[in-house]
């Protein structure tokens, strides 16, 4: 029996650990409705997953346009990944950011806050009062981060790459997206993480996503497994590929910026101040 949704402040920084099954957030919100936005975090928070799950198997199937949901979470999956048509993508692209976004949005309600970040195993939506900013962390092999001012129509971050608890078809060690939401952040992170490879080469292993996750919904789409030494023109290679789709989207108002990281070689998209390397500074997210 799956354990009930659990819900925890923790002892530093008053933030909200809410976890359930696959689902672990860390929220943090600032202003004088923070009590009450936790408060309305958590209840919302205790159906989402049994939502999901009654409409699992059909957000595991490739995304085709105009297909409706129930919950409003799968709604914003379906929504969001149908802007990365016609290639392939399911819904399952924008789950970790679709949650985090619906989080958001029950604590904002009726409340008066400074500012919120919802981060959802890295993944993140964000909320910013006017006048107010923050400076988030992101998942790369050095230390990075992605400044948003209340000005900017980002309220999305998100990274993907072949590590850690990402299935990718491509190499990357790590793509940071900044979008309109978590779940286009989300989905937008996985597409251009996919471009980024070396079909064929020898020094990558590949193995079937269904091998590895029986319900995967890459089913048996190989997916990369390891990296081993590429050369400076291989890994220029590769980035080429992500690099032009970010462009894309990029061009088309799709995402605001991304970082791409494949070996100690970084390629950026959008505003210099919007993603930043920094100097051992810790960030708020």
């Amino acid at each position: 029996m799956m354990q009930k949704p659990q819900a925890t402040i923790l002892p530093r920084g008053r933030r909200l650990h809410l976890h359930h099954g696959p689902i672990d957030l860390i929220i943090k919100a600032t202003g004088d409705g923070w009590q009450q936005s936790y408060r309305q975090a958590r209840l919302r928070f205790e159906t989402i997953l049994d939502e999901l799950v009654g409409e699992l198997e059909m957000l595991r199937h490739p995304c085709e346009a105009g297909r409706q949901f129930k919950g409003p979470v799968a709604q914003n999956m379906q929504l969001s990944v149908e802007q990365f048509l016609p290639l392939f993508i399911t819904p399952m692209a924008a789950v970790a950011g679709a949650v985090a976004d619906e989080i958001l949005d029950a604590m904002v309600k009726h409340t008066r806050l400074d500012k919120i970040y919802v981060n959802n195993g890295g993944d993140s939506a964000i909320f910013l009062a006017e006048g107010q900013s923050i400076n988030a962390a992101i998942a790369a092999r050095f230390a990075a981060s992605i400044a948003i001012h209340s000005s900017d129509p980002h309220r999305g971050i998100a990274t993907s790459g072949w590590r850690g608890r990402s299935q990718s078809f491509g190499i990357a060690d790590s793509v940071s997206v900044v979008a309109r939401n978590a779940a286009i952040a989300d989905a937008a992170a996985t597409m251009i993480a996919n471009c980024i490879d070396l079909p064929g080469h020898k020094a990558i292993t590949r193995q079937r996503a269904d091998e590895i996750q029986p319900d995967s919904d890459l089913g048996d789409r190989l997916i990369t497994t390891g990296v081993g030494v590429l050369s400076d023109e291989e890994i220029n290679c590769a980035l080429d590929g992500g690099y032009r789709l970010a462009e894309q989207y990029h061009e088309c108002g799709l995402i605001g910026g991304v970082m791409l990281v494949l070996g100690d070689h970084v390629r950026q998209i959008g505003t210099p101040d919007l993603i930043t390397v920094q100097n051992g500074e810790p960030a708020d997210a």
